[in-house]
Order: C-alpha cells, then sequence, then structure tokens
C-alpha cells in the first residue's frame, strides 16, 4: 500500500452548542475546521484533524499539509514512526513547535486510521485494548455570559449527567486587553466579575461538581496569583494557563504561590517540551492536544511519561470530532487519564460531519468496534462548507 494523496479540507460550519431550552435558538459564528484526508492507492482513507483557534493558523497549516505531497506520497502508511520522524525532521529549521507539530498531527492520526482500517481493528486495540468502557469526558458552558445565565447553563450541563466543566470566567476580553496580552493584567472589577461568575455556578451545581478554570495564558505573575486565591474558596478543580506558556520561571512562582492544582499543556508541543514541566513538578495536570502536538502516536508518548510522574493526562480535543475521537481512543488506553476534553455536553452539532455520531452518555464517551477511529466523514456535507481552494 501507498500513499498517493494529501487533501486539507478547510470547513466552514456551525459550531457545537449546548442543546437546552435556553440556548437552543441560539448560534454564534461558524466555526473554521482542518481535515486532513490522506489517500492511498488501495482506496482505503484515512482522516485526521488540525483545526487552529484563529484563520490565519488554519490557513497556514493547510499551506504546509499540501506540501507534504511532495515528501510522503509514495510512502508505505503503515510505516507511521518513519513517516513522522520524516516530517518533523524536515521542519526542524522551522522550529519544532507550533505549525510543524500541527502538520505531523493531522497526517498522524489519519496514519492510524488507516492502520485500523487495514487490521479491521479499532486504534484503542492496536495499543493493547482498553483499561476503561467509557473514556470520561468534561464540557464548556458558553463563554461571556453573565453571572446569572452561566448558573443557567450549569445546571443545564448537569442534567445531561455531565460531572465536570470549564469556563473562562474573564471572557470576554475585558478593556485591559484591548492591546491584545500585552498588560497581563485585570481591573478590580474585571476580576470581582469572574469571582461572582464562579461562585454563581458553585451555588447552582453543589460542592460534588469540578469546575475547571480556563486562563488562556494571558496574566502576568502577580495578577495570576490574585485570580487564583481570589477563587480558592469555590473548590475549583484546577487553575489552567495561569500565564503565557514561554516562561517556566513564571509558572513555578504562580505554582509556588497559590494553593490550587496547576494544569498546563494545550500551548506545549511533543515530548520534549514536557521533560522540564514533569521532572521540575509545575503542574498537577497536562493537557496536550492530539492535533496540535504531534498526533496520536505522540500524545500516547507523552501519557506514558506523565504517568511515569502519576501526573493525570487531560487532552485538550475542543475542536472537531477528529479531535474528540483521536485523543478518547488514546485515553481508552491510558491508565493516568483525567478526562477528554469535548466543546458542549451534546454534541450533536458533529453528527453532520460523520456517518456515526459520538457516543456520550453522562460524562463519558463510548468508543464503538469499527475500524480506525469508527467514523467517516460526510464529504457531501464538507463539500457544501469547505472554502474556496481548499478540498478535492
Amino acid at each position: 500500500m501507498k500513499i498517493t494523496k494529501i487533501t486539507p479540507w478547510l470547513i466552514s460550519a456551525p459550531r457545537p452548542f449546548l442543546d437546552t431550552v435556553d440556548m437552543g435558538k441560539r448560534r454564534g459564528p461558524n466555526r473554521e475546521y482542518v481535515f486532513v484526508e490522506v489517500s492511498t492507492d488501495e482506496g482505503i482513507t484515512g482522516w485526521g484533524e488540525i483545526t487552529g483557534t484563529f484563520p490565519q493558523a488554519n490557513r497556514a497549516v493547510c499551506a504546509m499539509t499540501r506540501h507534504l505531497n511532495d515528501l510522503i506520497v509514495g510512502d508505505d502508511p503503515r510505516l507511521i514512526e518513519k513517516i513522522w520522524h520524516k516530517i518533523f525532521r524536515q521542519y526542524t529549521y522551522m522550529g519544532s513547535r507550533g505549525a510543524s507539530t500541527n502538520v505531523i498531527s493531522g497526517i498522524d492520526i489519519a496514519l492510524w486510521d488507516i492502520r485500523g482500517k487495514v487490521l479491521g481493528q479499532p486504534i484503542f486495540e492496536l495499543f493493547g485494548g482498553p483499561v476503561r468502557d467509557g473514556v470520561p469526558i468534561y464540557c464548556h458552558p458558553e463563554d461571556g455570559v453573565s453571572p446569572k445565565e452561566a448558573a443557567l447553563q450549569a445546571r443545564a450541563i448537569v442534567a445531561t449527567g455531565q460531572k465536570a466543566f470549564k469556563t473562562d470566567p474573564w471572557f470576554p476580553h475585558f478593556e485591559d486587553e484591548n492591546n491584545g496580552y500585552m498588560s497581563g493584567k485585570l481591573s478590580a472589577a474585571a476580576i470581582n466579575h469572574g469571582v461572582e461568575l464562579i461562585a454563581g455556578m458553585r451555588e447552582a451545581v453543589g460542592p460534588d461538581i469540578e469546575i475547571l478554570i480556563d486562563c488562556h495564558g494571558r496574566f502576568d505573575v502577580p495578577t495570576a496569583i490574585r485570580l487564583a486565591k481570589a477563587l480558592e474558596p469555590y473548590d475549583i478543580f484546577w487553575f489552567e494557563e495561569p500565564v503565557p506558556v514561554e516562561s517556566y520561571h513564571a509558572l513555578r512562582q504562580v505554582r509556588d504561590n497559590v494553593g490550587v492544582p496547576i494544569c498546563v499543556g494545550e500551548r506545549i508541543h511533543t515530548r520534549w517540551e514536557f521533560v522540564p514541566i514533569l521532572e521540575n513538578e509545575l503542574a498537577d495536570f497536562i493537557m496536550p492536544d492530539v492535533t496540535w502536538t504531534g498526533g496520536i502516536s505522540e500524545i500516547k508518548k507523552i501519557a506514558t511519561m506523565a504517568e511515569a510522574y502519576y501526573v493525570p493526562i487531560s487532552p485538550h480535543d475542543a475542536s472537531g470530532p477528529i479531535n474528540v475521537l483521536a485523543g478518547a481512543h488514546v485515553m481508552a488506553t491510558v491508565p493516568n487519564h483525567y478526562r477528554v476534553e469535548t466543546s458542549r455536553a451534546k454534541l450533536n452539532a458533529y453528527d453532520v460531519f460523520i456517518d456515526h455520531p459520538l457516543d456520550i452518555r453522562g460524562d463519558k464517551i463510548y468508543l464503538s468496534n469499527r475500524p480506525g477511529l469508527g467514523i467517516e466523514l460526510n464529504v457531501d456535507y464538507m463539500q457544501k462548507h469547505v472554502l474556496d481552494g481548499y478540498g478535492r
């Protein structure tokens, strides 16, 4: 079997929202998704995903993915490790994190999908089989709403059987952040707004639900410490990316001065960048994204490294359906798994993308025994939403 073509698909489609009475009529702007199609000469196709946060990043990885036609077309898709290193070393002079590992991720996921289809096995079986039946997940309420609405959404999430959710209580960005992430500060009014929001959520859901806080890596050290201390009374489960990812020293300062668990990892790429996090005890949880850090191959290696330190791994997988499934397949085989991230408690909007809907019951996603990832993408739907110049 040989790889014959690499095709990036840049899709603009509706976001998944929590399907409740309160939110049923509200739909935000479309979201862009980047899917990668790897075709072979035996008619077996593998699917990967790269979906980034910003349109510019999505277009950049699509362009890089196209160039892989000159690098790996003709290669044997079963040689996943060899192809991983072939791509990684090709882009070393561009840097070994970010766009380079994003592109590797899309290809790597698709190659595991092909491998599972060739062998007639789901991906989790290729890693020695599952250690659990259902893979625990967490989800999100809608950011940027009032404290009252946030409490209503928190109740609606719990009513679905979910036991954990994550929110950024300082979103959308306040006036302090008009220049992007340059100041790293928040006003007292902004801080108090976030505290009020989390206090209302905690009151709404009671003491047994895990509330995770996301700071999106945008605060300076004193601000991050102040925010964490302000939220400590509400028993937050973790405090995610309190400072920008570039400084381990800043992360250490925050960690040494707060009484809440720290989580990092969505902007940390490959096993090598997680070494100082684990060696220096800088985080209680790690959360690499399977579509950014190097794919299924790499997140499995990172999970095994973290297992040696007894640090739980919780993939940042809240983009499209392949993102969720790829992370779940690996986490089904990982003893030190906490939860896979999902966008909403009910991901009904993903059903139009795939031939089998995601099986989410309560706070778990259940994987089928279908080969590979267990789904095929709906090409007819994608062709209706693909942006000009992308796809087939």
